[in-house]
C-alpha cells in the first residue's frame, strides 16, 4: 500500500467520527468524509453491490481525486470501506478520475479508471493528459496494474483529444469479450464516445467511434454508460456546456439518455430518441448496474457543478448519491422508479382522500404529514374540471421563512422546483422547470422522496424525474399545501425507516 493511500485511509477513519446523527442523509450515500462527486465502479461482486466514487477526503471541496468505497447488500444500507485507490503513481499523480468495475473470470475485481498527469502544450502551458488505467483486487484492497496505463494517446483515432479522454465504462459480452466506452473530444471540439475492445480486460485496442456529438448537445460528453434495455440499446452520458432547448435541456452541465440501435459489427450506435435523464437541478454522471433479479438500476451524483457553492466550504462533507432507480424503456422513453429494495423501508402509512385545497383554506397542513425522511404520493386534480385551478404548490422542509417549493401550473403543464428560500446564501441556480405531458384524467400524480438534504420527484408512472439537493436546517420539517383556485388532493405519506 502506498503512503498516499495509507494516509487517506487513516484520515477518513479518524475524521468521519465528526459526522454523527442527522448530519448525514438518512438513506442516500454521502462521502466517508470530505468531498464526493461521480459514482464509479458501480458493480456486483462477491454478494455485495460496490459503489466507488470520486473522492477528496481532506476537505469538502474538489481536490486530488481518490476513489472512495462503500458496499451494500440492497443499494440502500451502505457500509463504508477504506479508500480504494489514491493518486500515487506518475501516470495518475494529478488524480484518479472516473471509471467502472467488473468481476474477472478468475474471480478478481477489476477497476478501470482515468489517470491524469500534466504535460506542456505548444504554448508552454501545463495541461491535463488523460489515460486509462487498471487496478485489480479482492473487494477491499486493490493493486495497480504494472503495465499501466493500458490506453494512451497512441491508441486514439486521428483528431481525438488526449486532454479530454476519460471515464471508461467496461462490460463483458456473451462471447466473453470485454468492451469499454470512453468519453472523448473530437477535432471539432465536440464530444464523442469511443469504443474499445479486449479479450482479457488488460490489453485494449480502439474498435470504433460509437457516437458523435457534432456540437448538438453541449461540448464534451463525460461519464458514458452503454447497455441493452427492453430490446433497445441505450447510451447515457453527461454533456458539458449545454445550451437550453425548450424545457428538455438546460444550460450548463447536463445529463442525457439516447435510445437507439447498436450495429455491433461496425461498432456504430444509431440514435433514434433523446431526452434528459433527470430534469431537476442536481443529477450528473449517472451510472448503472444490473441487479441479481435482472433489473437495471441507475444512480447519479446528486449535485450540479454550477451549484456546488450551495454547500459551505467548512462543512465536513459535500456531495451525495441519488436514490437507486430501476429503469426501463416504455413508449421510446426512459422510465424510472425507486428500486424495489427502497419500498421495503416505507412505514407508518398516513392517507387522505379528496382533500379540498383552495384560496379560502390558505396554506393547509394535514395531521401526520410532516418530516424530512419520507415518501409522499400525491394525486392532484381540479375540483371542477370546467374551472381548473391556476397553480398548486407543495412547500416542504419548511419552518418560518425557510422552505423549498414544488408548484404545478396545469394551463402550462409546467412543474417547477424552487429552493431559493431553502437557506442558501449564494446566488446560484435555485430553480428549474419541466414540461409535464397531459394525462387522460387531467390530474397529475407526483411522488416526492425526501431525505434530510434532498428531494427526488417522480412524475406519473416515472416518465420524468426532478432531483434537487437542499441543505435546509434539519428542524425545518413542515409540509404545507396551497392552491390558487380549487383542487382536490389524494395523499399517502410513509416514513422512510432503515
Amino acid at each position: 500500500m502506498s503512503l498516499k493511500l495509507e494516509k487517506a485511509r487513516a484520515y477518513e477513519k479518524e475524521h468521519s467520527k465528526k459526522i454523527v446523527g442527522d448530519m448525514r442523509p438518512a438513506f442516500h450515500l454521502s462521502p466517508y468524509v470530505g468531498w464526493m462527486n461521480d459514482p464509479n465502479g458501480l458493480s456486483f461482486y462477491k454478494g455485495q453491490y460496490h459503489m466507488f466514487y470520486q473522492y477528496h477526503p481532506y476537505n469538502s471541496q474538489w481536490g486530488p481525486m481518490h476513489w472512495g468505497h462503500a458496499t451494500s447488500s440492497d443499494l440502500i444500507h451502505w457500509e463504508y470501506l477504506p479508500a480504494a485507490i489514491a493518486p500515487d503513481m506518475p501516470y495518475d499523480e494529478f488524480g484518479c478520475f472516473s471509471g467502472s468495475a467488473i468481476e474477472l473470470e478468475d474471480g478478481r475485481h477489476l477497476l478501470m479508471y482515468t489517470g491524469v498527469t500534466r504535460v506542456e502544450n505548444e504554448e508552454g502551458d501545463l495541461v491535463d493528459c488523460q489515460t486509462q488505467c487498471i487496478a485489480v483486487g479482492d473487494g477491499l484492497n486493490y493493486v495497480k496494474y504494472e503495465h499501466n496505463p493500458v490506453l494512451t494517446e497512441a491508441d486514439l483515432p486521428e483528431g481525438a483529444s488526449k486532454i479530454d479522454f476519460r471515464d471508461p465504462k467496461i462490460w463483458r459480452d456473451d462471447e466473453g469479450i470485454y468492451w469499454a466506452v470512453v468519453g472523448n473530444r473530437s477535432a471539432d471540439g465536440s464530444g464523442q464516445i469511443l469504443l474499445f475492445r479486449s479479450e482479457d480486460a488488460f490489453s485494449w485496442k480502439y474498435f470504433s467511434t460509437l457516437d458523435e456529438n457534432k456540437n448538438r448537445f453541449g461540448k464534451m460528453w463525460e461519464c458514458p454508460d452503454f447497455f441493452k434495455l427492453n430490446g433497445k440499446d441505450v447510451l447515457l452520458m453527461s454533456p458539458q456546456d449545454m445550451l437550453p432547448e425548450g424545457f428538455e435541456y438546460h444550460n450548463g452541465n447536463g445529463n442525457m439518455c439516447i435510445i437507439g440501435e447498436f450495429d455491433k459489427e461496425k461498432g456504430i450506435f444509431h440514435e433514434q430518441y433523446s431526452q434528459s435523464a433527470d430534469y431537476g437541478i442536481d443529477f450528473y454522471a449517472h451510472q448503472t448496474v444490473l441487479k441479481q433479479d435482472g433489473k437495471r438500476v441507475m444512480i447519479g451524483w446528486m449535485q450540479n457543478w454550477d451549484a456546488c457553492a450551495i454547500r459551505a466550504h467548512d462543512e465536513v462533507w459535500a456531495g451525495q448519491m441519488s436514490l437507486p432507480r430501476e429503469i426501463w424503456i416504455e413508449n421510446n422513453r426512459l422510465y424510472q422508479r425507486p428500486a424495489s429494495e427502497y419500498e421495503a423501508c416505507l412505514k407508518n402509512k398516513v392517507e387522505y382522500k379528496d382533500v379540498e385545497v383552495d384560496k379560502n383554506s390558505g396554506e393547509l397542513q394535514l395531521e401526520g404529514i410532516k418530516g424530512r425522511t419520507l415518501d409522499l404520493q400525491i394525486r392532484i386534480r381540479a375540483k371542477d374540471i370546467k374551472d381548473p385551478y391556476y397553480k398548486f404548490t407543495i412547500y416542504f422542509a419548511k419552518k418560518d421563512k425557510l422552505y423549498t417549493s414544488l408548484s404545478f401550473r396545469p394551463y402550462e403543464n409546467i412543474l417547477k422546483i424552487d429552493r431559493k428560500f431553502s437557506g442558501s446564501r449564494r446566488a446560484i441556480l435555485h430553480q428549474r422547470r419541466m414540461l409535464v405531458p397531459d394525462s387522460e384524467d387531467e390530474s397529475i400524480r407526483l411522488r416526492l422522496v425526501l431525505d434530510r438534504y434532498s428531494c427526488e420527484v417522480f412524475v406519473g408512472d416515472g416518465e420524468r424525474v426532478m432531483t434537487t439537493a437542499i441543505y435546509t436546517d434539519i428542524k425545518a420539517e413542515d409540509i404545507v399545501f396551497a392552491c390558487d383556485g380549487e383542487a382536490l388532493m389524494d395523499i399517502i405519506k410513509q416514513d422512510v425507516i432503515l
